[in-house]
């Protein structure tokens, strides 16, 4: 044994026990006890079935809430529809069809005055309150960290007034929001996370000792996992809960550990089909973290240095992810 090795053996064993923080035993990735046994098609087929059957209220996740500013519109695309969003003069998030009702302008491109948003064109004006030539608000909410928009013509399903929401840490929970796209369907984003044996093996850099304590039913739809996310040799283990409030929603929640009630919601929001024909999901995730240890609150200030870096990890993970939604739609749909 090398000195290297004796010395990190020593640190592991002498390490306080009570820290947030713990040594990583290293172990090699093709080491690692197989996980295929457990993760049976079936189980993982069932909860993604009852998760389809959750409504939405017609409610679609598409933005972070910071992303859509004061003075500029902001353009997007959800289920096929065009859309914009921007502030009014208070602050309020304000959502309608892309579209200029005049001659079809992009109002995406349009400019914001006095919380009104005037077509580039020929500088029709939109309030976000009223109808005009056609042109119709639709609903919207800002929950503080997303922007969403309600699209009954689309949904199918009895409206909501508000999204379904899980609960999310209070206070001064630390916020950071993901957005990437993948060519699948919103049921192959949600089967993604459905499958938490994946962890140890798709994911060696940020999850180890991964160990799912129960799986859902339909009297308890819910898997907990038992899960160390990585920092380098250094790790945090928790106690974490999976569930899906809606059908496009899966949310990850701690429940033992540092962090407890800390939440990642993950949002599959359909866009529509791609010059290709195939379609498009924006993955929308929101990482919420909140800790009572002193340290948290230094890290809140630093919210500028420290969600860039959330941000990255989020898309690390998911740069894998989409490869696995994306080869699941492939072979469901047959290439």
């Amino acid at each position: 044994m090398s000195i290297g090795d004796r010395f990190r053996r020593k640190w592991a064993k002498d390490w306080p026990k009570d820290w947030p923080l713990q040594v990583v035993p290293r172990v090699s990735w093709a080491q690692q006890r197989p996980t295929y046994g457990a993760a049976q098609p079936g189980i993982i087929e069932a909860a993604l079935d009852r998760s389809q059957r959750r409504p939405t209220g017609n409610w679609y996740a598409f933005a972070a809430s910071r992303e859509v500013r004061r003075g500029r519109p902001f353009g997007t695309r959800v289920a096929g529809v065009e859309l914009v969003a921007w502030r009014d003069q208070a602050g309020q998030l304000r959502v309608g069809p892309g579209a200029c009702p005049h001659l079809g302008a992009d109002l995406a491109t349009g400019v914001v005055s006095g919380g009104v948003l005037f077509c580039r064109w020929h500088g029709l004006a939109l309030d976000g309150n009223t109808c005009k030539l056609g042109w119709a608000p639709l609903p919207s909410h800002d929950d503080g960290v997303l922007a969403w928009v309600r699209l009954d013509s689309v949904g199918g399903e009895a409206p909501r007034e508000l999204p379904v929401l899980s609960p999310r840490p209070g206070g001064d929970a630390l916020a950071a929001v993901t957005r990437v796209v993948g060519v699948c369907e919103p049921c192959d984003i949600i089967a993604n996370r459905l499958d938490p044996w994946h962890g140890n093996w798709f994911h060696p850099y940020s999850f180890t000792r991964l160990e799912v304590l129960t799986t859902p039913t339909a009297e308890d739809d819910r898997f907990v996992v038992s899960v160390t996310f990585r920092i380098g040799r250094l790790g945090v283990p928790t106690i974490a809960e999976f569930t899906c409030p809606d059908a496009r929603t899966i949310t990850m929640r701690i429940v033992e550990g540092e962090g407890a009630g800390s939440v990642v919601e993950t949002h599959a929001t359909p866009m529509g089909p791609g010059h290709d024909g195939r379609p498009r999901v924006a993955v929308v995730e929101a990482v919420i973290a909140q800790s009572p240890r002193p340290g948290f609150k230094m890290a809140r200030n630093a919210a500028g240095l420290i969600t860039p870096l959330m941000r990255h990890a989020a898309n690390r993970l998911w740069r894998d992810d989409l490869a696995y939604a994306e080869r699941r739609y492939q072979l469901r749909c047959g290439g």
